[in-house]
């Protein structure tokens, strides 16, 4: 037996011959039922009404076009740059990636 197996089993046989129980009287019930509700309706509904408002600022005012305009221009001067011999398959999966990254960013966000 290691030291730190003896270890182990000395501070279990210490901490179960020593064991006390303190009495209750209801304390830890108590707590629990002053704890918040974790199903609160009112904060998903808050969260639901914040990530809509959010898209629909983000679509209002032109999100869609710069971030379309974005990836346009980075394949454009990707293709100036001399990478035209680029796997597409490459392109498709690195574009799949940082989608799939993206969405569950602001998925953990919400």
């Amino acid at each position: 037996m290691t030291k730190i197996e003896n270890d182990e089993k000395l501070l279990k046989d210490f901490f179960t011959a020593n064991k006390q129980e303190i009495a209750d009287n209801g304390f830890s019930r108590r707590v629990m039922h002053r704890l918040p509700n974790c199903s609160n309706r009112l904060a998903r509904i808050w969260n639901a009404a914040v990530v809509v408002a959010g898209a629909v600022l983000f679509i209002w005012m032109g999100g869609l076009e710069a971030a379309w305009g974005t990836i346009r221009e980075v394949f454009i001067s990707m293709i100036n740059q001399g990478t035209a011999e680029l796997d597409p398959k490459s392109i498709i999966i690195a574009s799949v990636v940082l989608v799939f990254m993206a969405t569950r960013k602001v998925a953990s966000m919400a």
